[in-house]
């Protein structure tokens, strides 16, 4: 076994409730600990299930004490949801510190105070090129996007996964590995793929911002149109009838069927607040808006 670092390595995994970052956490801590090095791991969740902030810390080194990281001394910040990552960015040691993120947004319901059509939720305004110009090193990408690309939008966190490899020096089939034997085996071949996509697009370079990332956050005059084609679909064979998306619609214009299956009942009250598709914990509900532009005369 080579000879291990002397220094405690600090890595903060955090999003919200349904995301998985528990089993991010999880895997890095079983490779850490497969290496020889001394772990430890500490999470907040329970209560934060199922839309909540969630966060885990991981340390690992020849002889860890604390579980917990103190501010300002994150190695590697792993974010499975913007808003989350800029919201423990504080967090990262401000010279030497990486920074992971998806781009993706899961708005909470009290930041939708404006319900009108085409409406931009209160939500962090910060652009990623903003972030990547604040670290030392940083990648933002569609790990969401990559995922569904891929397949299955529920890997998103494995895609993170291959990002947050190229920075730790762990052989890449010992991530597979550990990957392997912790999702469900129907879906280790899609893992599999999910961590070398990630992989392969963060060693691209030390800041990286994904193309699709970059044109999320742009400024309110530029994202608001007030008149939207919205599109709602609803893959009935994911929907576990949760009914979280039936309580937390503001215009009350989903239900669920005789089949306990959720369906737009109302679909001209739906403003397209996209509150159902981000809430949703197995992603069975998308929600498409296209601004509806003004012929040329």
């Amino acid at each position: 076994m080579a000879d291990k670092p002397n220094a405690t390595k600090n890595v903060l995994i955090v999003g919200v409730g349904g995301q998985g970052v528990i089993m991010v956490s999880k895997v890095l801590a079983q490779l850490c600990q497969a290496d020889g090095h001394d772990v430890k791991q500490s999470e907040v969740h329970g209560m934060a299930k199922r839309g909540g902030g969630v966060f885990s810390h991981v340390r690992f080194g020849p002889k860890v004490w604390s579980p917990t990281i103190p501010e300002g001394e994150v190695d590697i910040l792993v974010a499975l949801e913007w808003a989350e990552g800029l919201r423990w960015i504080k967090h990262l040691k401000p010279d030497t510190g990486t920074f992971i993120a998806d781009c993706q947004k899961i708005v909470p319901p009290f930041a939708c105070r404006n319900r009108k059509r085409g409406a931009e939720p209160a939500y962090a305004p910060q652009t990623p090129e903003e972030i990547i110009d604040q670290v030392h090193a940083g990648y933002v990408m569609d790990a969401t996007g990559m995922a569904a690309n891929l397949g299955n939008a529920k890997a998103s966190n494995t895609v993170l996964l291959g990002a947050l490899s190229t920075v730790l020096e762990f052989p890449e089939d010992a991530w597979q590995d550990i990957i392997a034997g912790t999702v469900p085996p129907k879906s280790v071949e899609i893992n599999a793929r999910a961590f070398a996509e990630g992989r392969a697009w963060a060693q691209g370079g030390e800041k990286r911002i994904d193309v699709t990332a970059s044109g999320l956050h742009k400024a309110h005059s530029e994202v608001h149109h007030p008149q939207v084609d919205t599109v709602v679909e609803i893959t009935a064979e994911w929907c576990k009838g949760c009914d979280i998306c039936v309580k937390m619609c503001p215009e009350r214009c989903l239900r669920l069927n005789g089949q306990l299956k959720a369906e737009l009942a109302l679909p001209d009250l739906c403003t397209g607040c996209q509150l159902c598709s981000w809430l949703c914990p197995d992603m069975a509900i998308k929600v498409t808006n296209t601004p509806i532009t003004e012929p040329a005369e």
